[in-house]
């Protein structure tokens, strides 16, 4: 499968869920990450005017999830996050961001991600760590 068919199918999976409703969208995967954006609008503010850091962890929690599914036997095992740590280092009013989500560890039972965000400038705004436990679908 190419590599916009797997980004047509991420993005498919979006549909009717929060991913939608914050315009999150998958841009770009490789062998070892994947990429989503997010446009930072009004929608995803917080009463000052700067992207709220309840919709950055929500765009970081997306890509670590999304990769650990990608990365497994996604027929056989279904992926729970069950930590997330995140560091705003930035603000940001207006533009896109981007997460991505590279492997620091991945074990039959756990996978840790590193996600950093980073603007169209590619400027760090947060960077997060996130573990995901995989469990046999019941």
């Amino acid at each position: 499968m190419d590599k916009n068919e797997i980004l047509k199918g991420f993005n498919l999976l979006c549909k009717n869920t929060l991913m939608e409703t914050l315009d999150i969208e998958y841009v770009d995967v490789g062998e070892d990450f994947i990429t989503a954006k997010m446009p930072v609008t009004s929608k995803v503010h917080q009463p000052y005017g700067q992207l709220h850091g309840g919709a950055t962890a929500a765009l970081a929690e997306t890509v670590g999830s999304m990769a650990s599914h990608f990365f497994m036997d996604s027929n056989n095992k279904l992926v729970n996050g069950i930590e997330l740590t995140i560091n705003h280092i930035k603000s940001k009013r207006e533009g896109v961001v981007f997460a991505t989500a590279r492997n620091i560890h991945k074990g039959r039972s756990t996978h840790l991600w590193e996600v950093r965000i980073v603007d169209e400038n590619n400027q760090l705004i947060s960077i997060c760590k996130m573990t995901n436990i995989i469990l046999d679908k019941k």
